[in-house]
């Protein structure tokens, strides 16, 4: 009998905070629902930096990585000003394709937005799928 066991994932997490610009708001100081895809872009790079990953420098190797799916849950409304604070989990080891977790906070601690997105790793040059570069998954497991 063949038992398989899988490696032991270790959940990472990175967060980073900033305020909300005027510009990213509405005439009642609300945040309007699209820049949200720009703050999970923000907790993503700033994951990938922290783990020692450039996306600049992935890019230029060769890489993309276009979201091939986005969820969103708005649990209250993030204001003009608010001091936000995005938390990004790894969800699992990436394969051909990379899963994060996001939750958004404002200053007092009030979790604002739960969301997910699933990103492809692709390759710039074929435009076709590709394994996660062995870089990333050297620095996940260390």
């Amino acid at each position: 009998m063949v038992y398989y066991t899988p490696l032991l994932f270790k959940m990472i997490k990175n967060k980073i905070s900033f305020r909300v610009r005027y510009q990213e708001t509405d005439q009642m100081g609300v945040v309007y629902h699209g820049n949200y895809a720009q703050y999970l872009e923000i907790g993503r790079i700033d994951w990938l930096r922290t783990m020692g990953i450039s996306y600049k420098k992935m890019e230029a190797d060769g890489v993309m990585l276009p979201v091939v799916s986005l969820s969103l849950k708005f649990l209250r409304s993030a204001l003009f000003d608010d001091l936000l604070t995005i938390e990004t989990t790894l969800k699992k080891e990436p394969l051909a394709r990379i899963e994060f977790e996001y939750t958004i906070h404002n200053q007092d601690g009030v979790l604002l937005v739960k969301a997910n997105t699933v990103l492809a790793f692709m390759n710039s040059s074929t435009k076709k799928p590709m394994r996660c570069p062995a870089i990333i998954l050297e620095r996940i497991r260390s």
